[in-house]
């Protein structure tokens, strides 16, 4: 039974990395739980905003007593806390559950609890892995060389196509990954087209991928699917809604993805009945934990939608769930998502899992595969407190060297 819960929020650095609503704060923020029960711990990793961290504190004390293999038990002790079951959604997308949000950074502690208990790692209880290795997309980035008055990072700045190019020449060289996505949304369409054709031009058989957060209208989406014809593996959330999802899909000739208008199950009636999405990018984080993250794969396989796996800013204890997770599930055949490169080596756990040829090798070993640094979480915790960041806002951030800007979506 569960012993006790333990939430600690901590903040790493985060490079000045540019997107369609601003750009990322100097410092971004993870929430880390660890569930003890018999002597074991089970580690989880969640969102690190004000509200999510409150939700994620609020439910731990009625954890106590609870099987750790009993996870319906989970999911109705956090709906008796009062965690909404639903949010609210933007304008144009769709709301992610906060009750999923938090249930799944239980869930994953959980696993992680039942797989040492049974000395089984975690893709076994999840049935099973069907690949020995995970592959994961190299994400490309605009970014400057450093946060104002700050020293410049590792990466240097990427500003242009060439800056992006020489990024991925580095990302491909350093992790060996065999497909590119690029973040769009910064500069008018036709410069990020320009830097698609360099990326083509550089890796001529490489999968690449386009994603400009909801940035483009449907008349400018539908233009750039033409322009970027027989250049994309996939185009992701080019405008926004499913409404305008579908109209562009209607025309484009390669698969649309998202991670935006499709984000929980009551979302895919509408979706796939309007043909709007040919690949969903799941992301366990907000669509309920692992098993959800099955079931989402399963319902996709079923309709012929394909499913890759979203990222956010993340560290070890994430990359390990959504490796087994993926190892585990058969219709998850895209390369996923990771800000692996940009953590920029920090990490809250003793040895993170690595890369091969783009690729992570599934762990063997009990539960997750990863131990708790705990040197490095108190690090952590204390950049938190010292940091004075307690919600992500890119747009407030950009605003400071830019006042006239303004959050525009769509933006062209």
């Amino acid at each position: 039974m569960i012993d006790y819960v333990s939430v600690t929020p901590i903040a790493f650095p985060d490079p000045p990395l540019l997107n369609s609503v601003g750009i990322h704060e100097p410092w971004a923020l993870r929430t880390i739980v660890e569930v003890s029960a018999g002597g074991l711990v089970g580690l989880g990793e969640t969102y690190g905003d004000q509200a999510h961290l409150d939700m994620v504190r609020q439910v731990a004390p009625a954890l106590a007593g609870l099987d750790p293999f009993d996870l319906n038990g989970l999911r109705a002790r956090l709906a008796s806390s009062g965690i909404p079951e639903r949010g609210r959604a933007t304008v144009g997308l769709s709301a992610h559950s906060p009750l999923m949000r938090v249930f799944a950074a239980y869930e994953v502690a959980l696993l992680d609890l039942q797989g040492q208990a049974t000395g089984r790692p975690v893709h076994a209880l999840l049935g099973g892995k069907v690949r020995d290795a995970v592959p994961f997309a190299g994400y490309l980035f605009y970014k400057w060389a450093a946060h104002p008055g700050a020293a410049p990072d590792q990466w240097d700045s990427a500003v242009d196509a060439s800056g992006i190019v020489a990024q991925a020449r580095r990302m491909v060289e350093k992790y060996g990954f065999t497909s590119l996505k690029l973040k769009g949304g910064v500069h008018p369409p036709e410069v990020e087209i320009e830097a698609i054709q360099a990326l083509r031009d550089a890796f001529p058989d490489m999968p690449l991928r386009l994603d400009p957060n909801c940035a483009w209208s449907v008349p400018v989406s539908r233009r750039v699917a033409d322009q970027t014809a027989g250049l994309l593996e996939y185009l992701e959330d080019p405008t926004p809604g499913i409404d305008g999802m579908a109209r562009v899909a209607e025309k484009a000739p390669m698969p649309l993805a998202t991670n935006m208008c499709v984000v929980s199950f009551d979302d895919i009636p509408e979706a796939f009945a309007k043909r709007a999405v040919g690949v969903v990018l799941a992301d366990h984080h907000y669509w309920g934990g692992l098993r959800a993250t099955q079931r989402l794969a399963g319902i996709c396989e079923t309709y012929g939608v394909g499913v890759s796996m979203h990222s956010n800013s993340h560290l070890g204890i994430s990359l390990a769930a959504m490796t087994h997770v993926a190892a585990a599930t058969p219709a998850l055949a895209y390369a996923s998502d990771t800000h692996t490169p940009w953590q920029c080596g920090a990490d809250v756990v003793e040895h993170p899992l690595s890369f091969v040829d783009g690729a992570v090798p599934v762990p063997s070993t009990p539960g997750l595969g990863v131990s708790l640094d705990r040197d490095a979480l108190a690090r952590m915790h204390e950049d938190y407190l010292r940091c004075g960041l307690r919600a992500r806002d890119d747009t407030g951030y950009y605003q400071r060297f830019d006042p006239d800007y303004r959050r525009l979506i769509p933006r062209w």
